[in-house]
């Protein structure tokens, strides 16, 4: 098991890794739409979601890897009334790469976040 970070994303904020790489597999921590520079939340579903799905490409790049690579997404938002505004983003990221993905609304997220994505990518 290998642990992997990256500056170019927030760092953990309790005791938890970014990423973990076990064998051919590499499990990510749900990233929020944390700006890596300042450590504030992103401003609204929209900026967040990019903010999250450029953390996770950041910590996958960390892992030598891209959003190519990723074969499962777990995607937590607010609330469901935001599922097509996450999905028109996600979508731009993912293009044509669709990997198996769950979404689903939570009652709260850590530092009050409106989404939250976590991955397994394979090398």
């Amino acid at each position: 098991m290998e642990i992997l970070h990256t500056d170019k994303a927030p760092a953990a904020i309790g005791p938890y890794a970014q990423a973990v790489a076990a064998g051919d597999f590499v499990f990510t921590s749900g990233q929020l739409g944390i700006i890596p520079d300042t450590g504030a939340l992103a401003h609204n579903t929209a900026t967040q979601t990019v903010q999250a799905l450029e953390n996770l490409t950041a910590v996958l790049k960390a892992a030598g890897l891209d959003l190519h690579n990723v074969v499962k997404t777990t995607c937590y938002l607010k609330t469901m009334e935001d599922f097509s505004l996450f999905n028109e983003i996600y979508a731009q990221y993912f293009g044509d790469h669709t990997p198996a993905r769950s979404c689903f609304a939570v009652a709260q997220l850590p530092k009050d976040a409106l989404v939250e994505i976590e991955a397994v990518a394979v090398k």
